[in-house]
């Protein structure tokens, strides 16, 4: 499955109605850590196309970055059924990543 953009237009129809788990990667374009991490978003998605992968831009959402006390970035969390259920920042592993899943 391709990663998703997700914006607060689209937030509640893409994470929170969602029956599944999502892992939203906070970003941006500038970030290099950010950049480093990028293809092992790509790659959890395309992997595990049971889950919903979106990526949202910190510097363009910045109201879903306040709401969800992003402070460093990047930051991953996993929602399930729409609420928060793991989260985490910085590069990372994709073991690590996918072990929130």
């Amino acid at each position: 499955m391709a990663v998703l953009t997700v914006t607060k237009n689209n937030f509640e129809e893409l994470v929170q109605k969602a029956e599944g788990t999502v892992l939203l990667d906070f970003w941006a374009g500038w970030c290099g850590p950010c950049r480093m991490m990028s293809p092992v978003v790509e790659e959890i998605a395309e992997q595990h196309p049971d889950i919903r992968v979106g990526k949202v831009n910190v510097d363009e959402e910045t109201e879903l970055a306040q709401r969800f006390n992003v402070l460093s970035i990047p930051t991953f969390i996993v929602f399930r059924k729409g609420e928060v259920a793991a989260r985490t920042a910085g590069v990372r592993p994709k073991a690590s990543l996918e072990e929130l899943l």
